[in-house]
């Protein structure tokens, strides 16, 4: 597999990965999933592995990014790291 290749997918898949965190704990406190419980469920642990899953992928993509071109890789850090932000917020911001 080509190197830009790779790049591209390392580039988009932190993104998809937090936002289908955000999106389980936006279902979570909707649907009142696990509403209740001493310790932490399902949900919690499959929050804990997508985040946890970014950073093998975020180290690939720093691995394989053109540094020559240093300002085309910031775009699709910045929204890696947005991305991330709105997943880790969502918990700390409905206290889960």
């Amino acid at each position: 597999m080509a190197r830009a290749r790779i790049h591209r997918i390392v580039g988009v898949a932190p993104v998809i990965l937090s936002l289908l965190a955000f999106t389980l704990v936006v279902a979570a406190v909707s649907f009142g999933w696990e509403q209740g419980m001493k310790d932490e469920g399902a949900v919690a642990h499959t929050w804990q592995l997508l985040i946890a899953a970014q950073a093998p992928l975020i180290a690939a993509f720093l691995t394989t990014a053109d540094w020559g071109r240093f300002r085309r890789e910031l775009g699709p850090l910045a929204l890696q790291g947005g991305a991330l932000i709105l997943a880790l917020a969502s918990v700390a911001i409905l206290h889960l």
